[in-house]
């Protein structure tokens, strides 16, 4: 049996999104570019039947991809969580020792984490650290600059 892909709603929405995408318009518009690169002739010698070609792989590969994850997704809404520790899906404000500087983390899953956005995966070492921390806790966390410690301030499942 295949392993489960942990993924908040959101993050689930995201990927069926871009499957209609891929299935509706991209899937369509690849299929054009290659009867078009097709009418042109020679196809041993033809870059844009060879680029069509190669777009069509890299699509359907994606289609078969997120088809996969969203049959294994273990769909969570952490407005449905109500804990007192770090778990998937919580928002959790910390406290840079160091600097002072506060910090918000949403825990996704790793087809959903975007640090621009916050929001960073289940499988980070930082992540990994506040699994199961409360409020007042302090962590250390291995980073590839060293180690980092923070103070959890506030959980949140929202």
């Amino acid at each position: 049996m295949s392993e489960q892909v942990p993924m908040t709603k959101q993050g689930a929405q995201q990927l069926k999104d871009e499957l209609q995408r891929l299935k509706h318009e991209e899937r369509p518009r690849v299929v054009e570019a290659i009867a078009t690169a097709r009418e042109h002739g020679d196809l041993s010698e033809n870059a844009e039947y060879d680029a069509a070609k190669e777009q069509q792989a890299f699509v359907e590969a994606r289609i078969r991809e997120l088809e996969d994850k969203i049959a294994r997704a273990q769909v969570i809404d952490p407005a449905e969580i109500n804990m007192e520790t770090v778990a998937f899906g919580a928002t959790v404000s910390l406290v840079d020792d160091e600097s002072g500087k506060e910090v918000q983390y949403q825990i996704v899953g790793d087809e959903e984490a975007d640090i621009k956005q916050n929001k960073i995966s289940i499988n980070a070492p930082i992540a990994r650290a506040l699994i199961g921390r409360g409020e007042g806790e302090v962590v250390d966390v291995q980073a590839p600059g060293g180690t980092r410690t923070y103070e959890v301030v506030e959980i949140e499942y929202k």
